[in-house]
């Protein structure tokens, strides 16, 4: 009988902008001891996570298989498994989910073609402990933004990454009972320490269990403000300093480790519309439905929040989504302000195509394996042509990136709805779509995001209600 070797892949993929700038990472490394074997990273131009996730993955295949070309042949049969932190790859990659994106097809065939299935095993890791691939493609992307292409030499990926112990014989490598994650503190020890990871989550609700969170109409939880000073607010806004785009950068010309920009950034002050009809029965509404006016209530919370923004004096500029709720929104604002409300149809919400109308319970008993699908992957859309969180995400990068440019500098006020204030703050913090689900963003809440010129972005507020007291 053949000896058997045993490897673990681990990749990343990232697109700073979703679709924008795009890399991928990948580490090979000994089942046996934990040690890297091989390291991978390209930065791929313009293009989606997902599409980054899986060249990243057919990188780690590809490594594996080049260290022992022999493998089942004259060489000992290879086993590998592989770690990821896109549940999207894992999960289609193991069979369980269908892989419906045109653009992921291909590349899935292309994995599926490196190495025999039967010798492939796949697990879902969180990203903090996928910090060396991730690292990797972090690398690869800042040469891309610096014209050059990433280089193993200057790598200090591996470094910075956690530690890794070897693994037992029995079981997978990288299984949940005895992978390289759950004992990485061996090596953390003798190479002085590894960094500590820290996921950083926003809001409490988890993927799982969304409810009617994603949706235009949600405001979950208590729907009463929660009271804070407004000079707190203010300071809030005024004071917080660049943030790195993504928790988990490493590389030395890139957030908090690099030359800051201290020049003003554009400040987007992000208003959510005031209620409708629709929004007490959290009920779906995009740009795909009715376009309802704001109701007396809404009509009042837009008032309170101009009250708000005239009393901090900060807003220069108000742009506003087209449909009539945000339109409405805007107009209070900008009588008090004496400013004029500019349009741009990046900032309308969600189209969520036959689900307009329905509340998140009827659209689960008409349209079960949709919903369920568009929860699991942001590249589907809703039922009858709706439009899928990653193409929301790109019209409104495209929007963010107009608006920066214009507005370098400037306090500006976007009126828009939840979807595009939540992917917002999610490409500002380079968080995974599935972070949509755990924000919460009440009606005629106040969030704030700074964007400098170095491309840094800062979140400094999400969901303040405190002016609707």
């Amino acid at each position: 009988m053949s000896a058997v070797r045993r490897l673990v892949v681990e990749a990343d993929g990232g697109s700073r902008g979703n679709p924008g700038p795009a890399g991928y990472g990948a580490v090979v490394l000994d089942g046996a001891t934990g040690e890297t074997l091989a390291e991978a990273a390209e930065y791929i131009g313009v293009a989606t996570n997902n599409v980054a996730e899986y060249r990243g993955l057919i990188a780690g295949l590809t490594a594996a298989k080049a260290l022992f070309p022999d493998a089942g042949t004259t060489g000992p049969d290879l086993r590998v498994h592989v770690r990821m932190d896109s549940k999207l790859v894992v999960e289609q990659m193991s069979g369980r989910w269908k892989i419906k994106h045109p653009d992921m097809k291909p590349l899935a065939a292309r994995a599926a073609a490196i190495l025999p299935p039967s010798s492939v095993t796949y697990e879902w890791i969180p990203r903090a402990q996928n910090k060396h691939a991730d690292r990797l493609a972090n690398e690869a992307m800042d040469a891309g933004r610096d014209g050059r292409q990433w280089e193993a030499a200057a790598s200090t990926a591996e470094l910075d990454a956690p530690a890794r112990t070897p693994l037992p014989d029995r079981g997978p490598p990288g299984d949940a009972a005895a992978g390289a994650a759950k004992a990485r503190a061996a090596l953390a020890a003798a190479r002085g320490g590894a960094e500590a990871a820290t996921l950083f989550e926003v809001g409490g609700e988890a993927p799982e269990a969304p409810g009617p969170t994603v949706p235009e109409p949600t405001a979950p939880g208590p729907t009463a403000p929660e009271p804070t000073d407004v000079s707190a607010i203010a300071g809030a806004e005024a004071a917080a300093a660049p943030a790195s785009g993504s928790a988990a950068t490493p590389a030395p010309q890139v957030g908090w480790a690099a030359a800051p920009d201290l020049g003003a950034p554009a400040t987007f002050v992000l208003l959510r519309h005031g209620e409708t009809a629709l929004t007490p029965e959290k009920r779906f509404s995009g740009s795909g439905g009715t376009d309802p006016e704001l109701s007396a209530t809404g009509r009042d919370q837009a008032a309170r929040a101009a009250a708000h923004f005239a009393a901090l004096g900060t807003v220069q500029e108000i742009v506003s989504s087209p449909l009539r709720r945000c339109r409405e929104t805007a107009a209070a604002v900008a009588d008090r302000l004496g400013l004029e409300v500019r349009i741009d149809e990046g900032l309308r919400e969600t189209d969520f195509g036959a689900w307009e109308g329905l509340t998140f319970g009827e659209v689960r008993e008409r349209y079960g394996d949709d919903l369920t699908a568009w929860l699991a992957d942001p590249d589907t859309a809703p039922t009858g042509g709706g439009e899928s969180f990653t193409e929301v995400a790109a019209r409104v990068a495209a929007a963010r990136d107009r608006l920066t440019a214009r507005y370098a500098g400037r306090t500006v006020l976007l009126v828009t709805h939840v979807t595009p204030i939540k992917t917002l703050v999610r490409l500002a913090l380079e968080a995974p779509a599935q972070a949509m689900f755990r924000m919460e963003l009440s009606a005629a809440s106040i969030s704030t995001v700074a964007y400098y010129g170095d491309g840094n972005a800062s979140v400094r507020l999400l969901n303040d209600t405190s002016h609707l007291r």
